[in-house]
């Protein structure tokens, strides 16, 4: 595993993070406590020393407590303000300075910690101002209970505003090999200010793992329904390009989500993917991702795979 500073503070984090939405089981009913358990002290026993969270998660933030108090373990907890949830399961925003100070006093309760190394406004909220949020997560910083600031799916003109009132430590952009929009303003902006950049969906929420087949029906309620990339001549196309990209990773001796890790964490201005699991063979084979320097041979025949893919549909229909 390769570690790396977390913007201008003395921490390291590993490469690849642990995503924790999936082992709270809110949108899979296949998850349960044991296997949940499982998978994170499988991510700590493979080198993942970063753990990413929220408020909006339910239980995960419970769950790490747990598993942390089983054993000594040098881990960067990064959690999340700024959604909630209704009784009932719906997200909404919740943003205020309220809001997120009540929030992260939850997130502690619930972690069995004092303060956490990280912790991201999760979403800008259409009904407060980013400077209230941002003066929020900065007044936490100065109360002790959060040791760093982040913020997650902003733009970039809302990423300098915040960082304007509450220094940015890390963003939390979404990032893969078809959704490489922040190659562009974004990461280069990140590199000048020191800030790390720590993605999600390396692996386009299963695409880019090579286990969906090109004959595979989503059920009824599976989200990925809505996006053009799951269906229709977009969907051929992007398994031609698994195809292509499995033949890659057949030649080095390693899974696809392997090759698809290391790639993304091999690029330039990535601090750490991550990857969410739900069973420990999944993190597993995530994890060895980050330990993988990949040859620039290698990292050109991917890029003719993605260049003979040709430009991706990725927005979710409206």
């Amino acid at each position: 595993m390769q570690y790396r500073q977390l913007g201008r503070t003395g921490l390291c984090v590993s490469s690849v993070a642990m995503g924790c939405w999936p082992v709270s089981g809110l949108t899979s009913p296949d998850v349960n406590v044991d296997d949940s358990l499982a998978t994170l002290r499988a991510a700590l026993d493979a080198g993942i020393s970063f753990l990413d969270t929220a408020w909006s998660y339910g239980t995960s933030e419970e769950l790490i407590a747990q598993v942390l108090s089983e054993r000594t373990a040098d881990v960067v907890i990064a959690t999340k303000g700024g959604l909630d949830r209704t009784s009932d399961g719906r997200q909404f925003h919740a943003a205020s300075s309220v809001d997120l100070k009540r929030q992260c006093d939850g997130s502690l309760r619930r972690l069995r910690r004092e303060s956490v190394e990280l912790y991201y406004l999760h979403a800008a909220d259409p009904a407060v101002s980013l400077a209230e949020s941002a003066g929020a997560i900065a007044e936490l910083i100065q109360a002790g209970k959060v040791r760093s600031a982040g913020a997650s799916n902003l733009t970039l003109a809302q990423l300098r505003e915040f960082h304007a009132i509450c220094p940015l430590t890390a963003i939390q952009p979404a990032y893969n090999m078809l959704q490489r929009e922040i190659e562009s303003e974004v990461l280069p902006w990140c590199r000048a200010e020191r800030i790390s950049v720590c993605v999600y969906w390396p692996l386009l929420k299963g695409l880019l793992s090579g286990r969906l087949s090109r004959e595979h029906v989503f059920a009824d309620g599976d989200g990925r329904k809505k996006y053009p990339m799951f269906q229709g001549q977009e969907w051929q196309r992007n398994q031609d390009l698994v195809d292509e990209l499995r033949q890659i990773s057949d030649g080095l001796g390693i899974s696809l989500t392997t090759l698809v890790v290391a790639w993304t964490v091999q690029q330039c201005g990535i601090t750490s993917a991550l990857c969410g699991a739900k069973r420990s063979w999944q993190i597993r084979e995530s994890a060895a991702g980050g330990g993988l320097q990949l040859h620039p041979e290698v990292l050109e025949a991917v890029e003719r795979a993605l260049s003979q893919r040709g430009p991706a549909e990725t927005r979710a229909a409206v």
